[in-house]
């Protein structure tokens, strides 16, 4: 027997609370500057109660072909990835209009 949700009650394999989640951030994509001028891409605003960022930040990391971590909230890819960001999370399921790219 499958588990079930707590929050929906469906079975975890029907569960849609990660769905409406991601409809409902509002997620920023931006270009942060660290040691030595290297870039990183950071995504800010997915609330990890309702989605598992680290399962996120890997899917990302294999998309992109590079290095990345997640820290208090917040995404961090290796590299310039600005640009393709926004069409790969759509992809993922995330509302086109909730994803702001500076």
């Amino acid at each position: 027997m499958s588990e079930i949700c707590t929050i929906c009650g469906l079975p975890k394999e029907l569960c849609v609370c990660e769905t409406i989640a991601k409809e409902g951030l509002k997620v920023t994509v931006k270009i942060i500057k660290k040691k030595f001028g290297k870039k990183y891409t950071a995504i800010d605003g997915v609330d990890d109660k309702d989605i598992n960022l680290k399962e996120l930040t890997k899917k990302l990391k294999e998309k992109f072909a590079c290095g990345g971590t997640c820290k208090d909230g917040t995404i961090e890819l290796q590299g310039d990835h600005k640009q393709r960001t926004k069409e790969v999370l759509i992809n993922m399921g995330f509302a086109p209009e909730t994803i702001e790219v500076q």
